[in-house]
């Protein structure tokens, strides 16, 4: 390929709206443009990247014995609301209706379809089976971000296992496991597999693969001491106990006008510090309230609620239901002699004694309060997000909180959508049986954005030779003389017949301009040829990654930069 034939179109500033580094650089580079809110055409450059994330991606699916669909992006409403998702997915899905008045969804995943398909299997001798597709998706995401990582239409490897009993599941679970860190590995990145929530997914186990970024969405907590990992949304922690005073033998009401907050009460005189206080929180679950009780200084994680508490419809409750069920608005809430409501407990405050709370009318609090004594607690669960520096739950060494990227995503989903798409088979004993499933998906254009996010300087990317766009850039010093161009020319046909993916960079532009645009866009390597050096029987070759350079024999160069782009592929 030549540069002078090419549509590489690059830009000397960021984007105005750009605070990720990956969405700066690739936009800069010339690999993506934003044709509205979370939607980008990928140019020449990024699709080139992203068909060679795809192909590993493709590779690694193969060799686990993986076969490859390619289903359509447009589902009928129906397959998904016998899984009960076509209402639980809410705004996020798009959606409209066909000229016939049928209901159409675009596909943001694809259990219910592959499911679908599953129930053409009969027999336990059919299995187990894997498929997969790489396809577009479709999430009409509030708040897209960050360029590529956080988009509305994307492309996804999303594989689905399909088993007769919960051994094969785990089987093609390690399978997808091993797969992923062998994918990633060949990407360039270092992961981190993370204990996760399912979500709106379902089953019994999911397991992230994280990238640490401060361009990330998810936060984990980790211990170095012992490696255990888990997304903060899953995460737990130990805490020191705690060293109660004895309080009063009932609790005292006090007057606290204008107090709305934990930070309010603290300040007040009389109040208590953050980790004394009893925060209360409201939520509707299928239209009934629940008290959600935390510790002052923590954060409540929405996920630990919906994935600890059994309800179709999970949701924080509105100032007016919260003053209905008790009498007062938030910054005045309690558990205190609540009896009519379903109480929930963080385990964080089991035992605890002299804590203060809201009074459940406007303005008052209640001071000296025993959790055990004066709150009818009915469940006790684990609903706090963990900090930095808390106990490790496996050794009790400090877990740190970093900051993440999600790059795949592996589940165990059981039989949650075969039985409702009425995937079954008959097994051993002849009785029916319905297919155990497991779902794998990785975001191929995040990939590639995580990518950037790692491995970049001052002067641009720095792409791994896997998957570099192009893996040798040769710079024509001088493209106007013959004899420049003709060594040019026997390099770059040397190369290619040795099948180096290379670009001769041909344009009639000053060599700063041709070199700030290679490092702009992060070839690996760069062959600079120019009259100097003919002159003295050598050309350049450069390793973007560190910036070192030697000079090459003319007549040996192409197999010396075979051998170095070769060492760096697997």
């Amino acid at each position: 390929m030549r540069w002078s034939k090419s549509f590489l179109p690059t830009h000397r500033d960021d984007p105005a709206d750009a605070e990720a580094v990956s969405h700066k650089l690739l936009v800069r580079a010339g690999f993506v443009r934003q044709i509205m809110s979370g939607i980008y055409t990928l140019l020449p450059l990024g699709y080139r990247v992203v068909h060679k994330v795809t192909q590993i991606v493709r590779h690694e699916m193969n060799e686990i014995g993986a076969q490859e669909f390619r289903l359509p992006s447009l589902h009928p409403a129906e397959l998904w609301q016998r899984s009960g998702r076509w209402d639980a997915m809410g705004l996020e899905m798009f959606r409209f209706q066909d000229r016939r008045g049928s209901d159409v969804g675009l596909g943001m995943t694809a259990e219910e379809v592959f499911a679908h398909h599953a129930a053409e299997l009969r027999s336990y001798k059919q299995l187990p089976q894997i498929w997969y597709q790489i396809h577009t998706k479709y999430r009409d995401e509030a708040r897209p971000k960050s360029g590529v990582l956080r988009t509305r239409e994307f492309t996804m490897k999303d594989s689905y296992s399909l088993d007769v009993d919960r051994a094969g599941l785990d089987r093609a679970f390690d399978q997808h496991f091993d797969a992923y860190r062998r994918i990633f590995k060949r990407l360039g990145l270092d992961t981190i597999a993370v204990e996760a929530s399912s979500g709106s997914m379902g089953g019994s186990e999911s397991v992230e693969f994280m990238v640490r970024s401060d361009a990330g969405e998810d936060w984990i907590a980790c211990c170095e001491a012992c490696g255990y990992a888990a997304n903060t949304e899953k995460a737990t922690s130990v805490l020191p106990p705690a060293e109660d005073e004895a309080g009063p033998d009932a609790p005292e009401k006090f007057a606290t006008p204008g107090v709305r907050t934990i930070d309010d009460l603290v300040d007040f005189e009389g109040g208590a510090p953050a980790e004394r206080q009893i925060k209360t929180l409201v939520y509707m679950v299928d239209g009934k309230a629940v008290l959600l009780l935390v510790r002052g200084c923590d954060t409540l994680v929405e996920q630990k609620v919906t994935d600890s508490i059994e309800g179709e419809e999970i949701r924080p409750a509105r100032p007016e239901e919260i003053r209905e069920a008790l009498g007062a608005l938030p910054g005045s809430l309690g558990g205190v002699g609540v009896t009519d409501h379903f109480i929930v407990a963080d385990e964080s405050l089991r035992g605890r004694r002299n804590m203060t709370t809201g009074a459940n009318e406007d303005d008052f609090h209640l001071r000296g309060v025993d959790v055990e004594r004066d709150i009818d607690v009915k469940g006790w669960l684990d609903l706090r997000e963990v900090g930095d520096g808390e106990g490790c739950p496996m050794c009790a060494k400090p877990l740190a909180v970093q900051k993440t990227i999600e790059v795949g995503h592996i589940f165990k989903l059981g039989t949650k959508y075969s039985e409702a798409m009425g995937a079954s088979v008959l097994d051993s004993n002849g009785k029916a049986c319905p297919v155990i499933m497991g779902s794998y998906g990785i975001g191929i254009e995040r990939n590639m954005a995580a990518v950037v996010e790692g491995s970049y300087d001052e002067a641009g990317i720095i792409w791994p030779v896997n998957i570099a766009p192009h893996e040798v850039v040769i710079t024509v010093v001088k493209p106007k003389q013959v004899e420049c161009m003709e060594v040019a020319e026997r390099i770059y046909d040397a190369l290619r017949g040795d099948g180096i993916d290379v670009i001769l960079d041909d344009r009639d532009e000053r060599p700063g301009v041709k070199f700030k645009d290679a490092d702009l866009i992060g070839f690996p390597y760069r062959v600079t040829v120019g009259p100097k050096g003919i002159a003295d029987g050598v050309v350049e070759l450069r390793r973007r990654a560190d910036g070192t350079a030697r000079d090459l024999a003319m007549d040996h160069a192409a197999e010396t930069v075979v051998e170095a782009v070769m060492d760096e592929r697997s």
